[in-house]
């Protein structure tokens, strides 16, 4: 099967579940959203059956910016494996989700708003056609269709966070994450424009190829290199453009904010991937590239780290770690060697990417479910939840461990490889910021455990002493989390041998 057809049916299940909301009377609109999930599965496993393109030509002049290699179709992976997640905890939070977009009680007293599933049908398709942009950027090798595909990411983006209409803070982060996204659209575009101008060529074989040429302007190739920095790293939430981050991952819905977290930041890195190979490739710009990439992945592990340390909002505390996680991952872009080594940055990035999507997304699932059930996002809900819940308490222990590099979890095997890159490229500054960064995260992600673990709830009738209640889906999610948290922490060559 041609590889672009993985796309094109995701779109096509995108219009579907909208559609039959339209067209089919419905008693429990989740249903749309466990529709979504099998659509998604079976495009998952047709993933791996997909004919690669090697180059940029596809198979007709409408693809020809299209490829497929080995890391495409990894990221595709991640991008539906991701989405999967993030619908199944719309299903969970779509209470929630409905009573955030009309008022709650009508004027004959009745919550029509809860009882009507009022939007689900859209809140479960719009991640489907974000998920499909995401997959469009994997294969992107051209300066046309890496924005078209990143802008179907980005607007997407724009809607769900801003989806709750009658929250305030769900307003908020989406006027923020709209004007600064903009923004970042703007400093992408003008950086294009000055690549193109530089090497006469869009296509990312082609730029290559004029940068590594003798005449090649040097000053307008590192402009364009740092208006496209620029962009990406608000993209990516890299210091100093993560401003963004707190703010819209704690007012935004918690699916949304789950995949922000993961989909957008693997969406980024893969764009960030292909955009730099030129400029690293190049002899008289690699130095600089490095030089600058080295500067903000330091930054960035030292702010994320440091900026968690005194959040007890939960879910803005994520939100720090996520900006600490994306220092981590530039670390590994940084440290591309000159000759190849033990591990290449595009295997160390997937891997770590994959890691986190495991980690990160236990996590959410979690939190989500506390939120709906217990209407809290702060670290108080989460005292005492051993006790009433033990089954979440240690699988929330689980997802902390791995965020924080615990050995024997994947989170350490991604952080492991990261600092045998730098290490390896003699990055040592970095490395030493490295370290500082994650003796910080230790900190801070080990206190979730003292509080589940250790405190007990201020009352002792309060909603933190209930159980909480996990339907059998979200649970198969959760152990099939924790085993792979665990069994790609032991077993890293399963996946590192898909790119080694």
């Amino acid at each position: 099967m041609p590889a672009y057809y993985l796309e094109i049916i995701v779109v096509v299940l995108g219009l579907t579940v909208l559609m039959v909301e339209t067209f089919v009377s419905l008693r429990d609109k989740r249903s749309l959203g466990w529709l979504a999930i099998l659509g998604l599965l079976v495009v998952l496993v047709l993933n791996f059956t997909v004919v690669e393109t090697g180059g940029e030509g596809g198979n007709t002049p409408f693809w020809s910016f299209y490829v497929m290699d080995i890391p495409a179709q990894w990221f595709k992976g991640l991008a539906l494996l991701a989405t999967i997640f993030v619908i199944l905890m719309s299903v969970d939070f779509s209470r929630v989700l409905s009573k955030g977009i009309c008022p709650e009680v009508e004027d004959d007293g009745v919550d029509d708003c809860a009882e009507n599933q009022v939007a689900l049908s859209e809140f479960f398709a719009l991640p489907i056609f974000i998920c499909a942009g995401m997959m469009w950027m994997a294969s992107a090798h051209h300066l046309v269709s890496i924005f078209v595909a990143l802008e179907t990411v980005t607007i997407g983006f724009y809607v769900i966070v801003a989806f709750m209409r009658r929250n305030v803070g769900s307003l908020e982060a989406g006027v923020k994450y709209l004007i600064l996204g903009a923004l970042s659209t703007g400093f992408l575009v003008y950086g294009f424009a000055w690549l193109f101008g530089v090497t006469g060529e869009m296509e990312l074989g082609a730029i290559a190829d004029a940068l590594n040429a003798p005449d090649v302007h040097r000053t307008g190739a590192l402009f364009a290199f740092a208006l496209i920095l620029i962009a990406l790293c608000f993209k990516i939430g890299a210091v100093p453009f993560q401003i963004w981050i707190p703010d819209v991952y704690q007012g935004a819905p918690m699916p949304v904010t789950a995949f922000l977290s993961v989909g957008s930041k693997a969406a980024g890195f893969v764009i960030l991937l292909r955009l730099l190979e030129p400029f690293m490739a190049s002899e008289m710009l690699n130095a600089n590239v490095t030089s600058v990439l080295v500067i903000i992945a330091a930054a960035t592990i030292l702010f994320g780290n440091l900026a968690a340390l005194p959040q007890t909002n939960f879910k803005r505390l994520l939100a720090y770690s996520s900006v600490s996680h994306a220092g981590f991952l530039l670390m590994a872009v940084a440290s591309a060697p000159a000759h190849p080594g033990v591990v290449s940055p595009v295997a160390a990035v997937s891997y770590y990417l994959a890691a986190y999507l495991m980690m990160t997304m236990l996590a959410f699932l979690i939190m989500n479910l506390i939120r709906v059930q217990r209407g809290d996002e702060n670290l108080e809900a989460y005292k005492g939840l051993a006790k009433s819940s033990p089954f979440l308490a240690f699988a929330m222990l689980v997802a902390m461990a791995s965020l924080a590099g615990v050995p024997l979890t994947a989170g350490f095997v991604g952080k492991f490889w990261v600092f045998v890159l730098a290490l390896q490229e003699k990055h040592y500054y970095l490395v030493a910021f490295g370290v500082i960064g994650a003796a910080a995260g230790f900190y801070y992600y080990l206190k979730i455990v003292k509080s589940m673990y250790w405190d007990s709830p201020a009352d002792a009738g309060s909603s933190a002493a209930v159980p909480v209640v996990v339907a059998w889906p979200t649970r198969i999610a959760i152990v099939l989390l924790v085993v792979g948290v665990f069994y790609f922490g032991v077993n890293p060559g399963a996946l590192l041998s898909l790119f080694l």
